[in-house]
């Protein structure tokens, strides 16, 4: 199979209505335009049809991306200047009152906009709208415990989120971003599953280097490949801030055999 190249499909979401403000948080209703009682039921139909009548080698798939919420690092980088936390203070693991380092957890603020996710999750239940057939998150506990606090009551018990190596932070000198071992993650999150071939150590933080924009992409790309080459439909990222923001920058304007 030749090269996959990505397309979104635009006008169902403010997110990417150029007319629209910037979207901050989470908008009302994820940000679908249509406000009508049936608009879920109506959006999943469009995609069911576009699937029906795609040319070979075209697929079209719903993923919903989610940021984690506030960590002890974001707060820990409102603390200091820009240069004063590149510098220092991203090198360390905390300054004597915070602890940031490695792989901090949500503050008190952050899960509860875990909390207001998981409201939004169900108040668009009344109104139909797809619930993911596969989920996948960070392995940093961040991300791990939005995605719990995100869908607790919302999917069905026996659904597994899979925690997935590329899916992760930028990584590299900044010690809120060297992940745990897997035994330690599995301790604490024993319902998650992980994909195939996770190691225990995080053997791609580098403390002297701070992985390239470029070389997330790379990453984010072979995610997607990963979910394209699925039968599912419906996805969840729960992701970091900067993979969020990548992976709808590798979609490309021009024709493609992928879309979301």
């Amino acid at each position: 199979m030749g090269t996959r190249r990505y397309t979104t499909v635009c006008g169902f979401f403010l997110q990417d209505d150029p007319e629209s403000n910037e979207v901050v948080g989470i908008p009302p209703r994820f940000g679908i335009k249509d406000d009508n009682d049936d608009r879920w039921v109506k959006f999943k139909g469009e995609i069911e049809r576009l699937n029906a009548s795609a040319p070979s080698g075209t697929q079209y798939k719903v993923v919903f991306l989610g940021r984690h919420g506030e960590g002890y690092h974001n707060v820990a980088m409102k603390t200091y200047t820009v240069e004063e936390w590149l510098r220092k203070w991203s090198k360390l693991d905390g300054d004597g009152e915070l602890v940031w380092g490695p792989d901090p957890d949500l503050t008190n603020l952050g899960v509860e906009q875990a909390k207001d996710a998981n409201c939004t999750w169900k108040t668009e239940l009344e109104y139909g709208i797809p619930l993911p057939e596969k989920l996948y998150s960070s392995p940093m506990r961040r991300a791990i415990k939005t995605n719990q606090v995100t869908f607790e009551g919302v999917l069905r018990p026996s659904l597994k989120t899979t925690i997935v190596e590329n899916t992760r932070e930028r990584n590299g000198v900044s010690t809120c971003d060297k992940r745990r071992k897997k035994s330690e993650i599995a301790s604490d999150f024993p319902d998650y599953a992980f994909e195939e071939g996770f190691i225990e150590e995080d053997d791609i933080w580098d403390p002297d280097v701070r992985e390239t924009f470029e070389e997330v992409d790379v990453r984010a790309k072979k995610v997607l490949d990963m979910i394209f080459d699925k039968d599912e439909e419906q996805y969840s990222l729960t992701l970091s801030d900067a993979s969020v923001d990548t992976v709808p920058g590798i979609f490309q304007p021009e024709a493609s055999t992928c879309t979301l």
